[in-house]
């Protein structure tokens, strides 16, 4: 399946390609494994089948269009945009980055380079560009931090590689004339990774430990000075953006100003509980401390490096969709957080629905990640919380039930940005139509573009053909009471026919229940095969093109009965039997092959139908 997904081996490796999501679905659908463990379930699905249980309809809050929040990447960045795009121009845009792709530099008697080495190391170096690109959109401070780290990278492989008497003369007038440059990185670099710089901290930039962590280039394998002359340039263009990154000041930073203005002034936003995603540990902090600074209460900040208790922040903000409640953090001494900060570790799997607010940071280019985002307070909501949430917050009533999101998209440089992506990794920047974006369009709300118009539609679903026969089969359960156990009491194999028209054929029909491995085994233990773990599959045999299909869609049609439809069996025995061991050859070469199943496990007939 991994292989269907990707693109093919002669694809060039820098492009990062996204999988068409029409053929994905296509090679997911027909994936036995995936099935057994996914399940997805739209949430018109949830609604009618809680309706169809008797329950009251699964209660979802409503979303607004998405809201742009503009700002100026000019007005931010001033004459660093242009070096970035005098960067980008360049044979190999941005940065060589020569030191992350030796190979290109081979020049041993040995021609037959490991090719998949090769291709790694050249998508390493397209990624390192794409991450600096996406830093420089995120944060002024992001993007310094990225400088600042791969200066001294760069700095470290230089030095530990000059070898020659030019070669240390080019470093040592490097190094001179960017004296003061490498101070500052210098100071940056070790609050960054140890806090607060210690009195003991290293004279030097370059350390000998950081030195011998570097692996050795063999000169007769290697073009080495061509290596160092490309790593130099580097470091004079990181030279040029540092330099001008020292003129930076958070009042520069049209992005935090028009996040600050949002925070405080608009109407559907201020005083509200909101979440900000970015993508990047270093915006996120950055963003605590400017949002302190503008003098916000309720501010934290969370990433994968954050050393306080995930479980406490994610209470201290959500309380009440997590077993607490705004009296209980303040008897415990702990502030209630009003406004969190957070990277994508909070982006799947947890509820924060105490909030009703959410602002995308970054420029999302990965819908599913939006989506993620989104989700977090875009989720189903209990009645008994909402009753305990606005008993002690009576002010929340008319807000709660209804999302709000906003994305940070800079409109005037948007194409810009886009150029420059596609000029990093050789791809036009292409996103999935039911989340609104596909090459230049953005998520607003007014573009005149059918998908961002059914982007609600979309995101809410509708039942799929699976799920309408689910909801079917739920339906005649709750109009024949007692029908589930008279299912249950139906011996197994249980076999019947009826009529089928004479243009389509003849057929017969198979529901098997395939097994799979226990999951709840213990690690050590051989797994056991059982059909609970497993799934239910139809097949089809079609008698006249000798063809089996699975498609249920397809099948659920020509064998769907009623109680008055009168049976009909008029295949011979013999037929049926060689009909059925084709079916089950079928599964073992199949499912069984592709589950990697033990000898002795078989399909389990469940029911079958002549079609005639």
């Amino acid at each position: 399946m991994e292989k269907e997904l990707l693109p093919s081996s002669n694809d060039q490796p820098e492009l990062f390609t996204e999988t068409n999501l029409a053929e994905a679905d296509k090679v997911l659908s027909g994936d036995k494994l995936f099935q057994a463990i996914v399940v997805q379930r739209s949430r018109a699905y949830v609604r009618q089948s809680k309706i169809q249980e008797g329950s009251n309809a699964a209660n979802f809050p409503t979303r607004d269009d998405p809201n742009v929040a503009d700002y100026s990447v000019k007005k931010t960045y001033g004459k660093l945009l242009g070096l970035v795009e005098q960067a980008f121009s360049k044979e190999k845009p941005l940065f060589s980055l020569a030191m992350y792709y030796p190979l290109a530099f081979y020049q041993g008697p040995d021609t037959t380079v490991d090719r998949f080495a090769e291709n790694r190391q050249k998508q390493v170096v397209g990624l390192i560009r794409i991450q600096f690109l996406k830093r420089f959109e995120s944060s002024a401070h992001a993007f310094k931090c990225s400088c600042d780290r791969l200066l001294v990278k760069l700095l470290t492989f230089v030095t530990k590689h000059s070898e020659t008497k030019d070669e240390k003369k080019h470093l040592e007038k490097w190094l001179i004339r960017h004296k003061d440059l490498t101070k500052y990185v210098q100071e940056r670099y070790e609050s960054n990774l140890y806090g607060e710089a210690e009195e003991e901290a290293d004279e030097d930039l370059i350390t000998d430990e950081m030195l011998e962590n570097v692996a050795g280039l063999d000169r007769e394998q290697y073009d080495v000075p061509s290596i160092l002359r490309e790593s130099l340039e580097d470091l004079e263009t990181l030279a040029d953006f540092l330099e001008e990154l020292e003129n930076f000041q958070p009042q520069h930073d049209d992005k935090l100003k028009a996040l600050i203005k949002l925070l405080k002034a608009d109407k559907d936003i201020r005083n509200q509980k909101v979440l900000i995603f970015t993508e990047f540990a270093d915006t996120a902090r950055y963003l605590r401390d400017q949002l302190i600074e503008a003098g916000l209460d309720g501010v934290e900040e969370i990433d994968s490096a954050t050393k306080k208790d995930r479980g406490d922040v994610i209470t201290r903000f959500s309380p009440y969709y997590n077993g607490s409640n705004s009296a209980e953090l303040a008897t415990n001494g702990k502030d209630e957080i009003r406004i969190l900060i957070s990277t994508d570790i909070l982006s799947e799997g947890l509820n924060l629905q105490d909030a009703a607010r959410l602002i995308n940071y970054d420029l999302h280019w990965n819908p599913v990640r939006l989506m993620q985002r989104i989700g977090r307070v875009d989720r189903r909501l209990n009645p008994e919380v909402e009753a305990n949430l606005l008993a002690d917050h009576p002010d929340q009533k008319s807000v709660r039930g209804k999302v709000m999101f906003w994305n940070f998209l800079p409109p005037e440089e948007l194409e810009e940005l886009l150029r420059l992506f596609r000029r990093v990794s050789h791809k036009v920047l292409r996103i999935s139509r039911k989340f609104g974006i596909e090459g230049q369009k953005l998520l607003h709300p007014e573009d005149d573009y059918e998908a961002l118009k059914n982007f609600n539609h979309a995101y809410e679903g509708e039942p799929n053909p699976q799920e309408r026969m689910h909801l079917e089969f739920q339906e005649l359960l709750k109009e024949h009471p007692g029908l589930a156990e008279r299912l249950s009491a139906f011996p197994g194999r249980v076999f019947s026919g009826k009529a089928f028209a004479p243009a389509l054929g003849r057929a017969v029909f198979f529901c098997y229940a395939l097994p799979a491995p226990n999951a709840s085994a213990a690690p050590s233990a051989e797994p056991v095969w059982t059909e609970e773990a497993g799934i239910t599959a139809w097949y089809l045999y079609d008698m006249v093109n000798e063809k089996i299909s699975q498609d249920p869609m397809a099948i659920i049609d020509l064998i769907r009965s009623k109680p008055e439809t009168p049976r009909h069996c008029v295949l011979e025995q013999k037929t049926l039997a060689d009909i059925r061991g084709r079916v089950e050859r079928h599964i073992k070469n199949t499912y069984l092959k592709s589950m990697q199943a033990p000898q002795g496990v078989k399909p389990v007939l469940k029911a079958w139908m002549e079609l005639t």
